[in-house]
C-alpha cells in the first residue's frame, strides 16, 4: 500500500546540497540572480542548484526534475514547478551566464584550496608512473547531443544523425566541468574560434594559484594554425603552456616517416609506464618539410598493427608497410619537474592518455547531456550549464568527502546513484530537530554518513 509518511527517497540529494551550500555556490549565485520578497516567488539561486541536483540524481527533463523537488518538499521546502525552471533557465542571457561563470570561478577557487589541504593533496595527474606535480591538464573535446525532433539548433551532424555538436574543456586532475559552448548540429569539428572560446572559458575557471603550469590536449580537431598560435601566444614569464594534439598525416608526413631509419622507432609504454610489445614510436621533428607552424612544434609518430576494423581505411603506404600511423604534435621540449618528459615514448602515452575524455563525455551524458529537452536554445544552453555545475557537484562530493573511499572516490553515476544517492531514508523529528535515518545494514551506510560529516565540517567559504 503507498501510504507511507515521511519517507524520503533519493536522500543522497542532501549531500549534494549540503555540498553547494557549504562550498558556497548557492550563496553566490543568489547574489547575482534575481530576487524577491515576495512568497509566492522562488529563489533563482535554489531553483538552478536543485535542478542540477536533479539531474545528478538522474532527472532528464525539467519535468522529472520537479517531480523529484515535490517528492523533496519535506527536506528543502517548496517546490519550484517545471514552468519555473524553464523561466529560470530562459532568462539566463549572455550577462548574466558571465556573471555565473564568475561565480563558479570564484567557488572551484575555495574547492580547490580545499583540496590542497585533503590528507592526500590535490589529484594530480599520472601518466607512464609520473606523477604531474604542479600541472594542471585540460582536455577538449567536441561531442554529439542527438534530437528526435526539430529544436532551435539542431541540424544534420558530421556523423548523418540529427541534434546538437557542443564543444567542451575538463579538468583532467578533477574530472570537473570546466567550459561547454552549445553548438548548431553541422558545426565544424575544428573551428577555431570555437576552440578559442572554450579554452578562454576553461582557463578563466582555473584558480590564479594553480594557473602557472598549464597542460592541453586536444584531438586531431585541434591541429589548426590559429589554436596553435594561440596556445603559443598564452605563454608568459608567469604562466607556461604546453600542449598535445593530434595530427591528420599527410603524404608529405608519409614521405617524412619512410625515411626514419630502423634505430630510430623504440617500443611504446603503457599508461601504468610498463612497456607495450609491438607498438613503436619515433621522434619525426625534422624529417617533415611542412613550414608555417609554430617555432619549436615536435611530430612524434606512432606505429602499430592495424586492426580488422582499420583495413578498409589503410592508406596505401600503411598497406605497404604493413603498420598503422598516427602522429602528435606537441611544443613540449621538457615539462618542469617531470624526469624524462621529453623523451617520445612519454609525450605519446602523454597524448594517448588524452582518451580519457570519453569518460568525461559519457558521465556528462549519464548526467542530464544525453539529450536537450526543450525546443528553446536559451532553455537548452540553460540546461547545459545546470548539467555542468551537476557534474561539479559530483565531482566535489567524491573529492572533498569520498575521496580515501575506494569504491566511491572515482565512482561513475550509476555507481553513485545505487550507493548513495537513490538511497531511501526515513525523516523523524527529535529534540526540535529532523534526522534522516537510513537503513544500518546498508552496506555504503558508513559512507554516506562519513560523507555528510565531512561536508558539514568543510569551512565556509569567505
Amino acid at each position: 500500500m503507498a501510504d507511507g509518511k515521511r519517507l524520503i527517497g533519493h536522500a543522497g540529494a542532501v549531500l549534494l546540497r549540503r555540498c553547494a551550500d557549504r562550498t558556497g555556490l548557492t550563496g553566490a549565485l543568489a547574489k547575482i540572480l534575481p530576487s524577491s520578497t515576495v512568497a509566492s516567488w522562488r529563489n533563482r539561486a535554489a531553483v538552478l542548484v536543485h535542478l542540477a541536483v536533479a539531474i545528478v540524481l538522474g532527472a532528464e527533463n525539467l519535468s522529472e526534475a520537479e517531480q523529484l523537488q515535490l517528492h523533496h518538499r519535506p527536506l528543502f521546502g517548496a517546490a519550484a514547478s517545471d514552468s519555473t525552471a524553464r523561466r529560470t533557465l530562459a532568462a539566463l542571457d549572455e550577462a548574466t551566464l558571465a556573471k555565473i561563470a564568475k561565480v563558479r570561478a570564484r567557488v572551484r577557487r575555495h574547492v580547490w584550496s580545499l583540496l590542497h589541504l585533503r590528507p592526500g593533496g590535490f589529484p594530480w595527474v599520472t601518466v607512464a608512473g609520473k606523477r604531474l606535480t604542479g600541472w594542471i591538464v585540460i582536455d577538449l573535446d567536441a561531442t554529439i547531443i542527438t534530437s528526435a525532433s526539430k529544436k532551435t539548433g539542431a541540424a544534420v551532424t558530421f556523423k548523418k544523425t540529427f541534434g546538437f555538436h557542443p564543444l567542451a574543456a575538463w579538468c583532467a586532475n578533477t574530472t570537473e566541468s570546466l567550459a561547454m559552448l552549445l553548438r548548431p548540429g553541422n558545426s565544424g569539428a575544428n573551428t577555431v574560434t570555437d576552440h578559442i572560446a572554450v579554452l578562454t572559458d576553461a582557463l578563466a575557471q582555473i584558480p590564479g594559484s594553480s594557473a602557472a603550469k598549464i597542460l592541453v590536449r586536444v584531438d586531431g580537431a585541434g591541429a589548426t594554425h590559429g589554436l596553435l598560435e594561440h596556445l603559443e601566444a598564452l605563454n608568459t614569464a608567469r604562466r607556461t603552456v604546453r600542449y598535445t594534439v593530434g595530427w591528420k598525416i599527410t603524404e608529405d608526413d608519409e614521405k617524412a616517416i619512410a625515411r626514419l631509419p630502423g634505430m630510430a622507432w623504440e617500443t611504446s609504454v603503457h599508461p601504468d609506464g610498463s612497456v607495450q610489445e609491438g607498438y613503436f614510436v619515433a621522434e619525426l621533428t625534422g624529417l617533415n618539410t611542412r613550414g608555417g607552424w609554430p617555432e619549436g612544434m615536435r611530430l612524434i609518430v606512432r606505429r602499430v598493427r592495424p586492426a580488422r576494423r582499420h583495413l578498409k581505411k589503410l592508406t596505401a603506404f600503411e598497406k605497404k608497410t604493413g603498420w598503422r600511423y598516427c602522429i602528435t604534435a606537441t611544443n613540449i621540449r621538457h615539462m618542469w619537474g617531470i624526469a624524462g618528459s621529453g623523451h617520445a615514448q612519454f609525450l605519446d602515452v602523454l597524448h594517448r592518455s588524452h582518451a580519457g575524455v570519453e569518460d568525461r563525455v559519457r558521465t556528462n551524458k549519464a548526467m542530464g547531456l544525453d539529450n536537450l529537452p526543450s525546443q528553446s536554445w536559451e532553455v537548452n544552453r540553460g540546461w547545459m550549464l545546470a548539467a555542468n555545475i551537476a557534474a561539479d557537484l559530483d565531482a566535489w562530493v567524491r573529492l572533498l568527502a569520498l575521496h580515501d573511499i575506494e569504491d566511491l572516490a572515482d565512482a561513475e553515476p550509476d555507481t553513485m546513484r545505487f550507493r548513495l544517492y537513490h538511497l531511501p531514508a526515513r525523516l523523524a523529528d527529535h529534540a526540535r530537530r529532523r534526522w534522516l535515518r537510513i537503513e544500518r545494514t546498508w552496506p555504503w551506510a558508513t559512507a554516506f554518513t562519513t560523507c555528510w560529516q565531512r561536508l558539514t565540517a568543510l569551512p565556509a567559504i569567505t
